[in-house]
């Protein structure tokens, strides 16, 4: 039986929740964090003026932490204001030195860094730790009903979008699939619950309002194509876009575009839904995703030839900054249908590119052409004038961590879930000698086994050719003249410059780390799966080795020895008493 609590708690005690890692966001209906600067300076104006702010709604979760239902952006403004995140409307900062909490984060954990500038008094200060806001408390409620209550909260008023409110709205496999694989290619996937602290690692930080989020939206696909404005993704209109190419592909026929057609799609109760689910059931969401990331990494690399491009400029005759996602989603689908469908491979991707020059000549292009016989006779023609390019193709493994897509999204997870996930600039020592360090593959092997044993299915990647210290990235520009391509703060720096240096093929490269985990004394079912799940990706030519590490059901060992993960740590367990903690996580 839920029961609700309402209380008032001022802004100190609701950052000592925050810093005890007590406040949590779930992304399966949680949107990103939106606001801008001026939107955030006048909350805080509000708070020192004591005006009033709405209330806030927490559910109170099994192990006493609180997940936050409504009041996302309002909590994160006033949390990041004590930390100096921005300024006040008249360019002053919070005064971390009056608070000593966030005085500790600072200066002792390194939680984050002070601006320095002008600073509110002794007085604002008080006022702003001192100012009260309602908090309501959810207890014992079911999942069901927090997203019941979530939608109600969000259909008053027009505060989402329509993606936002089908997303929200619904929790099924299909709107689960839009979630998640608009996450990857956005760069921003992350669990499904993470802290309220960890929220600026997966938000977007916009070209006019630099919050400083992890995710730039220049370098997000829809916006690095021209396909969406920046401003879009706020709206979760690339979400949209993948539901409107999802529900195409995976239900067999070209739905109408329009949100009336989506909205049926979303609405448990309609045929339209009922159609789509029975599809995906058949189809299966990996394998969509799979295809999905396949051809946007396809797609990119057309645009990579000869000068580089922005497919909106090469599609496109006259030069504009307008979004295009309906001319987008029929091009995708006629990529897919030849290269999914009729199992074909690319041969000529300069060929490609220039038939799909001025491509706004061939098809129809207006908000008329909606309708899906419209959208089917320009997927036909846009395939007849890019087949030419096309070549049938052997059988090929696209479901896999291969992608562009996959390695980005894994690098990103790598920086808020450090535990799961581990980088190796690669083998090669930075020193004049370039040697190999075989201690950094056995130091791998032992990482392997304590991502093992996180517990019993939990998995983990580990990823060769990615450097996470500047110091590194530097290094190897000056001895492997490698200009390293920058995902969130780590950089990649690829393996094939050692297989080079080392006069190996990629494939050589690979088979030795094979070899090395073959015969490492690793537990043999955690071997296996790592063997049998070890891939390689070209990652624009770098080459990365993707070390995947299944979830297992019991403890694994290297020889006799019982290593675990500490954060972004892996330490050997001796302790009797830790060894048998580490059993208890398989029972």
């Amino acid at each position: 039986m839920t029961e609700f609590e309402s209380q008032s708690k001022n802004i100190q005690s609701i950052y000592v929740w925050y810093s005890e890692n007590k406040l949590w966001v779930n992304r399966r209906y949680q949107r990103k964090l939106v606001w801008t600067l001026e939107e955030k300076q006048k909350l805080i104006e509000s708070v020192l003026k004591r005006y009033p702010i709405p209330a806030v709604l927490l559910a109170e979760r099994e192990n006493g932490d609180y997940e936050v239902i409504d009041g996302l952006q309002r909590l994160h403004t006033l949390l990041s204001f004590a930390e100096t995140a921005f300024p006040t409307l008249d360019s002053r900062y919070f005064d971390v030195d009056q608070f000593v909490t966030a005085k500790t984060r600072a200066t002792e954990e390194g939680a984050f860094s002070v601006a320095s500038g002008a600073k509110l008094t002794a007085r604002e200060v008080g006022t702003f730790l001192d100012y009260p806001i309602a908090v309501s408390v959810m207890r014992g409620a079911t999942d069901e009903e927090i997203d019941d209550v979530f939608t109600r909260i969000n259909s008053y008023g027009h505060r989402l979008s329509d993606q936002e409110r089908r997303q929200s709205g619904v929790q099924d496999e299909f709107s689960t699939l839009v979630r998640s694989l608009s996450c990857e290619v956005r760069g921003d996937a992350s669990s499904d619950i993470l802290s309220l602290e960890k929220m600026p690692s997966i938000s977007i930080d916009l070209p006019m309002t630099k919050h400083g989020y992890e995710v730039e939206a220049s370098n997000v696909f829809w916006v690095k194509q021209g396909i969406l404005r920046s401003t879009d993704l706020r709206d979760s209109m690339d979400e949209q876009c993948i539901a409107d190419i999802a529900a195409s592909i995976i239900g067999g026929r070209l739905i109408d575009r329009s949100k009336d057609a989506l909205d049926q799609i979303y609405q448990p109760s309609s045929g339209e839904n009922a159609r789509i689910m029975r599809a995906l059931d058949s189809y299966g969401s990996e394998k969509f995703s799979a295809e999905f990331k396949f051809c946007v990494d396809e797609i990119s690399t057309i645009c990579t030839q000869g000068v580089p491009k922005k497919l909106r400029s090469i599609i496109f005759t006259k030069t504009s900054t307008n979004p295009f996602p309906s001319a987008f989603a029929v091009l995708f689908v006629a990529f897919h249908e030849l290269l999914i469908g009729e199992n074909k491979k690319i041969s000529d991707y300069a060929g490609l590119r220039n038939s799909i020059t001025n491509l706004d000549k061939r098809i129809e292009t207006s908000r008329a052409s909606t309708a899906p016989e419209e959208r089917r006779a320009n997927v036909e023609t846009i395939k007849a004038l890019i087949r030419q390019h096309f070549v049938d193709s052997e059988p090929r493994d696209i479901y896999g961590d291969h992608t562009t897509v996959d390695i980005d999204a894994i690098i990103r997870r790598s920086e808020i879930e450090t535990s799961h996930y581990e980088l190796k600039q690669g083998i090669l020592r930075l020193d004049e000698n370039r040697g190999i360090d075989t201690a950094v593959m056995q130091r791998v092997v032992h990482t392997i086994c304590a991502i093992a044993n996180n517990g019993k299915g939990h998995s983990g990647t580990i990823l060769i050719g990615v450097a996470d210290k500047p110091a590194d990235v530097r290094r190897i520009k000056s001895l492997d003249h490698v200009d390293a391509h920058p995902v969130g703060r780590r950089s990649v720096v690829g393996v094939h410059r050692e297989a080079q240096l080392l006069k190996e093929t990629p494939e050589q490269y690979y088979a030795r780390w094979k070899d090395f985990i073959r015969s490492s004394g690793l537990s043999r079912p955690v071997r296996d799966a790592v063997l049998a799940n070890l891939s390689h990706s070209n990652y624009f030519g770098y080459g990365i080795i993707v070390i995947r590490v299944p979830g297992q059901q019991d403890v694994s060992l290297v020889g006799e020895r019982i290593f675990v993960r500490s954060g972004d740590d892996t330490i050997e367990v001796t302790e009797p008493s830790r060894m048998l903690e580490v059993a208890k996580r398989f029972q």
